[in-house]
């Protein structure tokens, strides 16, 4: 596949363009063990996106950084910060950084992580620094937890016994299912995923036992993926959702991240599996509704939850790649 830098480069200057894509933890993750160097609290358990995109192209220049997101120039003090670190170890020179979405950043549909996994991709191949799979799945952990997961594509785990780099389990075409997204607000989040761990680390009475349950939730998941049992995954994912928003909700002051529509999804896919239809819903930090679903059934779940009040807009995506090259 091949895109169109919009960056126009000069002849013989080192370029690169990456595509990466966001993914959705069906095990969640919340909490950092290390905050220094971004090390999850918890493990996780992902499916990567196909059709919702982060596109970023970086080019060496004179000077200083440039950072364009979506069109605008923007001072990012995450990208700051993470390309400080990577030139504690490679020697990269000044960049222009052109990155864009195709869906909503910063409103729960996990634009952190495949925006970090597409800048390391990039770097990687614009500078020819050479980083194998697991090292650049660590180095995109260092920019955002989740974003490590988004260096690989399908089923993912992201955990300690793998030196917290992601591990595939299963390539997108070995399990196909669909997910349908009901995006129920594009407003930026109030409080950001790094800022609201760390309030419910020091806050939530439920963080301990949030940590518990995620370990046997994590193990249980890795069972039913290896046999593709959907509605035992389904069950695993639902918990260990709710149980991480009860984490959230129990944090002081609480953090509310669903609004109606929401609740509403929730609602309405409960309804349609007592219905019989093979679906399951999972919410990160925002208010958006994922509904993962058998591809026979995802015409039947974007119908229902198109017709929700205050759904904005409705996204059906397979599982996708990882983050790769697309032009360098």
């Amino acid at each position: 596949m091949k895109q169109e830098r919009s960056i126009r480069v000069p002849a013989g200057i080192r370029c690169a363009t990456a595509v990466a894509h966001p993914n959705i933890a069906l095990v969640k993750y919340w909490g950092k063990r290390l905050a220094a160097t971004n090390t999850p609290e918890t493990a996780s358990l992902s499916i990567t996106l196909d059709t919702l995109t982060t596109t970023t192209t970086v080019a060496e220049k004179s000077g200083s950084d440039r950072i364009v997101v979506n069109g605008e120039a923007v001072r990012d003090a995450k990208i700051e910060q993470f390309l400080h670190l990577l030139r504690q170890n490679f020697a990269i020179p000044p960049l222009l950084i052109e990155t864009s979405n195709n869906f909503p950043t910063a409103s729960g549909l996990a634009s952190s992580a495949s925006g970090m996994a597409a800048l390391v991709t990039a770097i990687d191949g614009a500078m020819d620094l050479g980083l194998s799979l697991e090292e650049r799945s660590r180095w995109a952990r260092r920019g955002s937890a989740s974003a490590a997961r988004s260096v690989t594509g399908g089923f993912t785990a992201l955990a300690a016994s793998n030196g917290w780099a992601a591990e595939p389990l299963l390539a997108p075409g070995e399990w196909p299912l669909n997910v349908v997204i009901a995006v129920t607000s594009r407003e930026r989040k109030t409080v950001g995923s790094t800022e609201g761990m760390e309030l419910s680390r020091r806050t939530s009475p439920f963080y301990g036992s949030w940590i518990e349950s995620n370990a046997r939730d994590f193990e249980a998941a890795l069972e039913v993926v290896a046999r593709r049992d959907f509605s035992a995954l389904g069950a695993i994912a639902e918990a260990s959702c709710l149980r991480m928003h009860a984490v959230m909700l129990t944090t002081d002051p609480p953090l509310v991240y669903w609004n109606a529509g929401t609740l509403e999804g929730i609602r309405r896919v409960r309804a349609l599996r007592e219905a019989g239809v093979g679906v399951f819903f999972t919410i990160d930090a925002g208010p958006q509704i994922k509904a993962v679903c058998l591809p026979g059934d995802a015409d039947k779940v974007r119908v229902a939850l198109a017709e929700m009040p205050g759904v904005q807009d409705i996204h059906v995506v397979g599982l996708g790649p990882g983050a790769a090259c697309v032009s360098s």
